[in-house]
């Protein structure tokens, strides 16, 4: 899958395709959470803005004959123009993703491009939905593995109810669009540079409850309690606040187990010796962090900084993830000692070679230094297993060069104004990336050499 963006921001134009683990690299305020946060809003709402169009023959069929039948391939075939016609919409909600003013965005867009979608993929899904309303059920749609039809049929007397010719437009636009693109576009999981601080303060980040009680205590005005109800508030970005939606739900989410618990709990046992303990959410939805080998349980609150970093996260491994998933991490080093930098490295490698995608946005040298160690370690060779046994690095943290993609958010000569001219913008400028030698990334590279050249010079450089 690859995305483009123009007007974003910093970015007046990039592109970046998704990798199994993406990285986006580079200096402040160039672009790499505008980037982030475009893509992950768009994965979030992706069902809700693309829309196949349902002719009038399948409804009117559907209400005089009591069944109809939507052929998907022939949808199949129109996949390129519902996935533009949906980027130009979302393109137009990019405000609202980022909690800031229409203005900013007036001239942004975004548009990912999936090269091909695969009938085969469609056919694959299968589909069984029941649109029930208050008093009864008003009609179903399914689809079974391999078929290409997906049937919908009546479930009541259109002579004691008149039939909503939207909703069941809607509905079949809804199904036709999940059968095509549910295997195109993960399910992704977002944990923000804010989640520090969200730790802390979970409970206490409720936005539709403060901003209700925010409103309601304006006794200079009167309140409509259905305008309240319905108004949409927008304080943050969309991103921030799925994040916190996620963090105040833990104790809830603690009551299902990932596929991880069962099939590869050693990967929990190495995040517990990253955070150095585990987190307990008690009979009482009171969550704890208890450091290994001891008695104690500590508060959120009385925890370290590096352990809140990574609640979020630890909380999606063990009882959230599925293979298929898209982990997205902003600045995943936050409060992390460079050991764990490496370690969180690796721990990221070994969800990508179970299935789980990985997306994230880094300052980190240890991190990125860490995931060359595992490519150029990922060969057949005597002498790189011999360092792999030495150094404790397991056969599934090793990862493939092309399954990662790097990116670089830095100035850049780009073409605007139909390629009549080149300037120097912000982009994404995609990084080398060796089987050999690893990630080539310069941002990293050319402060390093500064620094150990101002060592040198201070250490040998007298008379």
């Amino acid at each position: 899958m690859k995305v483009r963006v123009e007007n974003l921001g910093v970015l007046k134009q990039a592109e970046f395709e998704l990798g199994d683990l993406t990285i986006i690299c580079g200096d402040n305020n160039t672009g790499k959470t505008y980037a982030t946060y475009a893509l992950f809003g768009f994965l979030h709402n992706w069902e809700n803005i693309l829309e196949a169009k349902i002719d009038s023959q399948s409804i009117d069929a559907l209400l005089h004959n009591g069944t109809a039948r939507i052929n998907v391939t022939q949808h199949v075939k129109k996949s390129n123009d519902i996935l533009r016609r949906g980027c130009q919409k979302y393109s137009q909600q990019l405000s609202k993703i980022f909690a800031s003013k229409e203005s900013y965005f007036e001239n942004s867009k975004f548009h990912v491009d999936l090269q091909k979608v695969e009938t085969s993929a469609a056919m694959d899904r299968s589909i069984d939905r029941t649109i029930r309303y208050p008093n009864g059920e008003l009609f179903s749609l399914s689809k079974s593995k391999n078929e290409t039809d997906i049937a919908a049929s009546l479930l009541m007397d259109t002579d004691k109810m008149e039939m909503p010719r939207g909703l069941i437009k809607k509905m079949i636009s809804d199904a036709v669009t999940d059968v095509i693109f549910r295997s195109s576009f993960p399910r992704a999981f977002i944990f923000s540079a804010e989640r520090t601080g969200v730790a802390i303060f979970r409970k206490e980040l409720n936005f539709a409850r403060n901003r209700l009680l925010e409103e309601m205590s304006r006794t200079d005005k009167e309140i409509d309690p259905m305008e309240l109800l319905f108004k949409v508030y927008t304080d943050y970005a969309l991103p921030v606040t799925v994040d916190v939606d996620f963090a105040r739900r833990l104790e809830d989410t603690a009551k299902e187990d990932s596929f991880l618990v069962k099939d590869y709990p050693r990967i929990l046992d190495g995040f517990s010796d990253i955070i150095g303990g585990e987190y307990i959410a008690d009979s009482n939805d009171i969550l704890y962090f208890k450091p290994a080998g001891k008695r104690v349980k500590l508060t959120m609150g009385e925890s370290s900084s590096a352990v809140r970093s990574l609640l979020d996260i630890g909380f999606y491994l063990r009882h959230a993830a599925k293979p298929g998933d898209l982990l997205m991490v902003d600045e995943p080093e936050l409060n992390l000692h460079p050991r764990n930098q490496r370690r969180i490295a690796r721990l990221f490698a070994r969800l990508v070679n179970l299935g789980i995608k990985v997306f994230i946005t880094t300052h980190s040298d240890y991190i990125v230094k860490e995931l060359n160690t595992l490519i150029m370690l990922n060969h057949d060779r005597p002498h790189l297993k011999r360092i792999a046994e030495e150094e404790e690095y397991d056969e599934s943290e090793l990862v493939a060069a092309e399954k990662i993609k790097v990116y670089m958010a830095e100035e850049s000569l780009i073409e605007v104004d139909g390629n009549q001219r080149r300037v120097r913008r912000p982009t994404l400028v995609p990084a080398d990336i060796d089987p050999e030698m690893g990630i080539e990334v310069r941002t990293f590279d050319e402060t390093i050499n500064k620094m150990n050249a101002i060592q040198e010079a201070i250490v040998w450089g007298g008379d």
